[in-house]
């Protein structure tokens, strides 16, 4: 492919000079429609295999791009910066190979620009009184506020409800093994939970340490009235009424229990993360999955392998152009996001075949982008050298040193 031996940025004037085709060409073909989660979904197949343990992730990512013109262009989470900024935003849908540690695209989507209510101001009042100056400076503060929230509840509203069509959408793709989504704090949200248990999946998710939780009553009901639902709030600073779910390899203890949780008015399992190394600077952390029955350890297990979609944006941003799309319109974005990501896959699928055949198929997969696209770099330049000096073919891929040449500046062996 193009795109693992193009240098530099790869738009369209880029791929025409390291491909066969124009630069022109190359926009037509990214305004063509094409249905790439069927695509995705073939290659996920063919790197894991189906009896494998699989989950499924979600996230999305921010993509720097200037210009009033280009579609979607809005304020989005810049996680870099932690702060919205004008650009561009796609969402991701990953299946992560659990054991081997990687993540394959199987579903991108560039989430559409909201168009925002504006918001009507509090009618005047007819009588004016004397105020302080500070209860005056306290209001504008509460009134800002109160206006900032009411102006990205409906934004983030209508976002995940793109976010779940997606979802709905990559479903039936999915292997038939998954049956886990895992995804961040951010999707923790009751529209979520709603929409991913009416898919028939169970999501894996975080909380914040002062999430509105209640005990399950397990007790003897009274003969009369009501029964008891709830058996007191959860307070984290009392361990005493969670049950230890083991301790990780570097002292990390956890602690489950199936509670209640106020706002996704659902039983969920929770997992606090209790890190003791070092005392005087405790570490926690709260995960979720609306699975009760599963285990605290795998529940953990499967929210830390959520990361790799985060090495997906990052090994996509590096190495095969997701920022570099040279156009403002919908297809070509789409195009160009999927044609970025399907590379990645394809890279990933022939990492492992080559570590298959080598025999190194029983160690933990490693990869390495860079040194993947360093060999095709250095396999196409061998290749016009050899057809540009009409050289025997045979003759040099047979030479001692051919190896050498095609491993040159490579990072890893």
């Amino acid at each position: 492919m193009t795109l693992f031996v193009v240098c530099g940025k790869a738009n369209f004037t880029n791929l025409s000079r390291y491909g066969q085709y124009s630069e022109r060409t190359y926009r037509r073909q990214y305004k063509k429609t094409f249905d790439f989660i069927p695509f995705h979904a073939q290659t996920i197949a063919a790197a894991i295999e189906p009896n494998r343990e699989q989950i499924a992730a979600i996230d999305c990512s921010f993509i720097s791009k200037s210009g009033k013109q280009t579609w979607g262009v809005d304020n989005f989470y810049n996680g870099s910066i932690s702060k919205s900024q004008k650009g561009l935003e796609i969402s991701v849908i990953a299946v992560v190979d659990v054991l081997a540690h990687q993540g394959y695209t199987l579903s991108v989507q560039q989430t559409a620009k909201t168009e925002r209510q504006p918001i009507p101001d509090a009618k005047p009042t007819a009588k004016k009184k004397r105020k302080s100056k500070s209860k005056s400076k306290s209001k504008s503060k509460s009134k800002s506020k109160s206006k900032s929230k009411a102006k990205t509840e409906p934004v983030i509203s209508e976002r995940v409800k793109g976010y779940l069509k997606q979802l709905k959408i990559a479903r039936s793709h999915l292997p038939a093994v998954v049956k886990y989504l895992t995804a961040d704090s951010f999707y923790s949200k009751k529209s979520v939970v709603d929409g991913v248990i009416e898919l028939d999946l169970h999501l894996i998710s975080k909380l914040r340490i002062d999430a509105d939780l209640r005990y399950c009553y397990t007790g003897k009901q009274k003969p009369k009235g009501a029964p008891r639902k709830y058996d007191g709030k959860v307070n984290l600073s009392d361990l005493s009424r969670l049950e230890f779910g083991g301790e990780l390899a570097n002292g990390t203890k956890l602690y489950s229990q199936v509670v209640w949780h106020v706002s996704l008015k659902r039983k969920i399992r929770i997992v606090y993360l209790v890190d003791q190394r070092h005392p005087e600077k405790q570490r926690v952390a709260l995960l979720f999955s609306t699975d009760t029955m599963i285990n605290p350890i795998s529940l953990y297990e499967y929210y830390k392998s959520r990361f790799q979609i985060e090495f997906i944006f990052r090994d996509a941003k590096q190495f095969t152009g997701l920022c570099d799309c040279q156009s403002r319109h919908q297809q070509s974005l789409d195009f160009h996001f999927n044609a970025s990501l399907a590379a990645l896959n394809i890279a990933k699928l022939e990492q492992q075949k080559t570590q298959s055949d080598t025999g190194e198929d029983s160690q933990p997969q490693s990869f390495s982008m860079a040194t993947y696209k360093r060999l095709a770099l250095n396999g196409h330049l061998l290749e016009r050298f050899i057809s540009m000096l009409e050289l025997d073919p045979t003759l040099i891929k047979s030479h001692p040193n051919y190896d050498s040449l095609l491993h040159y500046g490579s990072l890893a062996p």
